[in-house]
């Protein structure tokens, strides 16, 4: 076993490496549009292994907060390091090589791509990082029960299969930090704790970190910690 991190994950891929501090630091997070605040005094710290799940009400923020963790959106103020690195003041340049290399995002609409097929979208992020790997693209594609459905396209799929193809994309290149935006909200139960164990094998096993946005307390239930997002920051469950 690698020193650090690491073990051999179900899906057939390893991330190996020593990580120091924390995966994920928000620092005094807030963020308003307009007049109108979302949150604020957002403070969090997510090391290696750890998976957290952050419960809250419609309407509070849970995704803008992870679009701006990803720094996709900015917060008014506070500050975001991914593994030791400041978002505030990287060009997005700069922003986009930090997403390739430590990020795996699960968007809660999914945004895969419908010119591409099933295994296409799984592999960018190996292809972006110049890893592309066939093997690892059939073996995660298995991991979220889609065996053999590679060659199809998005919109021959259902709403459940879609959600998991984003799910595969987002852990295929064992990413250090996993941002998932209810990632189980269109599976049944019985998928939704396959897809769950996907996640867990990439934290527990392989070492990330993992902040799961969820309304489902039977998900919250599989995390190590369950926090909930307000107005006026986060609080322990």
């Amino acid at each position: 076993m690698c020193e650090g991190t690491i073990a051999r994950s179900r899906a057939g891929f390893v991330q190996c490496g020593m990580i120091h501090g924390n995966m994920l630091t928000l620092s005094g997070l807030a963020k308003h549009y307009d007049s109108t605040p979302v949150f604020s005094d957002v403070s969090l710290s997510l090391a290696p292994g750890e998976f957290v799940a952050l419960l809250g009400e419609s309407g509070v923020g849970k995704s803008t907060l992870l679009n701006c963790i990803a720094g996709l959106d900015e917060a008014d103020s506070g500050s975001v390091s991914i593994a030791g690195t400041p978002l505030k003041g990287l060009n997005d340049d700069a922003r986009a090589r930090l997403r390739r290399e430590k990020l795996g995002f699960v968007f809660q609409a999914f945004h895969v791509l419908p010119h591409l097929t099933v295994a296409e979208n799984v592999s960018l992020p190996l292809r972006l990082l110049h890893r592309a790997d066939e093997g690892r693209v059939a073996a995660v594609l298995d991991a979220v029960g889609l065996a053999g459905l590679g060659g199809r396209h998005p919109a021959q799929l259902s709403g459940g299969q879609r959600q998991r193809v984003a799910i595969a994309r987002a852990v295929v290149h064992a990413p250090g930090l996993i941002l998932a935006d209810e990632p189980t909200g269109n599976l049944d139960p019985v998928t939704a704790e396959r897809v769950l164990a996907v996640l867990r094998e990439q934290v527990h096993g392989a070492g990330a970190a993992c902040l799961l946005v969820t309304h489902s307390v039977a998900a919250a239930q599989r995390a190590d910690r369950v926090l909930r997002l307000t107005a006026q920051g986060i609080v322990t469950e």
